[in-house]
This record gives structure tokens, C-alpha cells and sequence, in this order.
């Protein structure tokens, strides 16, 4: 639903982050929370009369967390929970790994199994529960977890695969030229798109970094495409195709080859070499990504 403020534009527009505040934390992981009950299957708290599953042990999630996702965050006791925003006297700051929490999400969802009944069980005082495979909670955490996204402006998605995935504003990465690659017959190749894309989504910086790595190492792989020619007559070939003829196009497409074969020569885009200019900004990542992307997913719809 939307409320008055909403429909009648007097909100302000939330800002969109890759930030996970300590607050926006305590959204999802409350969202997170109200799912145990589906994923007690796998930590069970044990009818005592062996009757099965009456909820989830918090303790051994807990334990399992520790190896599964070491960052998540932890109290004290070793318990998971949700760290604790700072009075405002207080200009410390409560330390946590964002990205360990999108992990638990993402464990979340894989671990759902549908609740198929509740069996109230008189002696005991609780409900004995049985479980399907069946994929509706699976859906319906997915759904709210995209919506907190949302509304509360964080630029991630949970994909119907279960990973949760950067959204990228204003990028060329779509789902067209995602089918475009998949469709590239040169293995190697759609190989090293796929991989760079996958990345490209991760939500991590270090991520982001690889990408740009793997898709300057397709574009050198798209140059070599035409096997039966060397390098330099192969690229000539893929860049008359794209022009079709047309001479300024030409110009333009040849101009953009050798200019990401700049920046790739002049910058780091590789982790392992030292003497080139290094990249401090994650936005620069994204601007080299999209800029060679751009070239490629062009590239592809010509080969022949």
C-alpha cells in the first residue's frame, strides 16, 4: 500500500545505498527471524518424547553460523543477533559486516522447507511440526526481503536463485544482453561474460574489482574470436561487421577498441601488476564494467 505522503509526493525520496545501516540490519533480520520456524528442520529443538521438531535451537543455528558464516554478526554469548545502534552521545561505532548478513539471507532462503502441519501437543505445551519441500515461504521470504530492499533504499535484489544480487542504476547490464551472451557460440568466451556478469552482481567491492578484470580478459578473448586469422585481422573483421559499411562507424568502433585497449594497458585492471594506475574508487569499476560491456554486448549480436 501506499500512504498519503507517498501518493501526494509530499516524502522525501529515500536515498539509494549499498550501505547497510544498523537500523536497516535490524529490518532484515528481524524479516530473517520470522523464518527459523521454516529452517528448524536443520536445527531442530527436539520433542522430548521423539516426536520430532517443536521449533528451532537457537544455539546450535548459532554454532552452525560461526563455520557457515563467520562474519555474521554475534553478541557476547555467541549468540546471532542484531547490533546495537549507539546512544547519540556515544560517536563509536558498533562493528559489523554488512555483507556477512546478506550471506544469511541468502542461507535463509535455501533452507526454507514449507511448514505442513502443526500438531499441538497437550503434555508439552507446544506445536510438533512436520515439513514439504514445497516453495510457497520460499516466495514469500523473497518477497518481503525485496520489498525492505526497497523501501528502504538498498540497491540489492534476492533473485529466484537465492542470491542476492547489486542492482546497478543507470548501468547497460540488462536482461537482454544477458541473453545475448548466453547465446555466444565461442565457449571460452561466453564463459568469461557469464563470470564477469555473476561478479558484476556480487555485492562485495572486492567482487566488483574481479569483474572488471573478467570482462577486460573477454574483451582480448572477443579479439581472437575468428580463429582462422590471426589477432589483428580477427578484431579487423569483428569491427567492419558492426560497422556495416558505414565509414564513420567504423572509425568510432576502431576508436573504442584501442581505447579500452588503453585503459586496460594503463590502469590496473589486473590484481597482479604493479606499475599501472591504480583504481581507488569503486564508481570507477563500474564505469570501466559498463564502458566495455557496452562494446562487447554490440560485438556479440555480429558474430557470425
Amino acid at each position: 500500500m501506499s500512504y498519503y505522503t507517498e501518493r501526494h509526493g509530499l516524502r522525501k525520496p529515500v536515498e539509494r545505498t549499498y550501505n547497510v545501516s544498523v537500523e536497516m540490519y535490524s529490518v532484515l533480520f528481524d524479516c530473517c527471524s520470522r523464518y527459523f520456524d521454516n529452517i528448524s528442520w536443520k536445527y531442530p529443538e527436539e520433542c522430548p518424547d521423539g516426536r520430532g521438531c517443536y521449533g528451532l535451537n537457537m544455539n546450535k543455528l548459532s554454532t552452525a553460523m560461526r563455520f557457515e558464516i563467520p562474519g555474521l554478526y554475534q553478541n557476547e554469548y555467541g549468540n546471532i543477533v542484531c547490533p546495537q545502534k549507539r546512544p547519540s552521545w556515544d560517536d563509536t561505532e558498533e562493528e559489523y559486516d554488512q555483507f556477512a548478513l546478506l550471506d544469511f539471507i541468502e542461507f535463509i532462503y535455501n533452507n526454507i522447507h514449507d511448514i505442513e502441519e502443526k500438531h499441538w501437543h497437550e503434555w508439552f505445551h507446544h506445536y510438533d511440526m512436520s515439513f514439504d519441500k514445497s516453495q510457497f515461504d520460499k516466495r514469500k521470504f523473497r518477497d518481503e526481503i525485496n520489498a525492505i530492499f526497497n523501501k528502504v533504499g538498498l540497491l540489492y535484489s534476492l533473485s529466484d536463485k537465492g542470491m542476492v544480487e547489486r542492482i546497478v542504476e543507470n548501468g547497460v547490464l540488462s536482461k537482454d544482453i544477458e541473453s545475448k551472451i548466453t547465446s555466444v557460440q565461442e565457449p571460452g568466451l561466453r564463459e568469461l561474460l557469464k563470470d564477469a556478469i555473476i561478479l558484476y552482481k556480487t555485492p562485495s567491492s572486492k567482487a566488483r574489482q574481479d569483474s572488471v578484470e573478467k570482462i577486460w580478459d573477454a574483451l582480448e578473448r572477443l579479439k581472437t574470436y575468428y580463429t582462422t586469422m590471426d589477432k589483428k585481422a580477427s578484431a579487423s573483421k569483428i569491427v567492419n561487421d558492426m560497422a556495416d559499411g558505414n565509414s564513420n562507424f567504423h572509425q568510432l568502433f576502431d576508436d573504442e577498441f584501442v581505447a579500452l585497449t588503453k585503459i586496460g594497458n594503463n590502469f590496473r585492471i589486473r590484481h597482479h601488476e604493479t606499475n599501472k594506475i591504480d583504481i581507488t574508487d569503486s564508481k570507477h569499476y563500474d564505469y570501466f564494467f559498463n564502458r566495455c560491456l557496452s562494446l562487447i554486448a554490440l560485438a556479440v549480436q555480429y558474430l557470425k
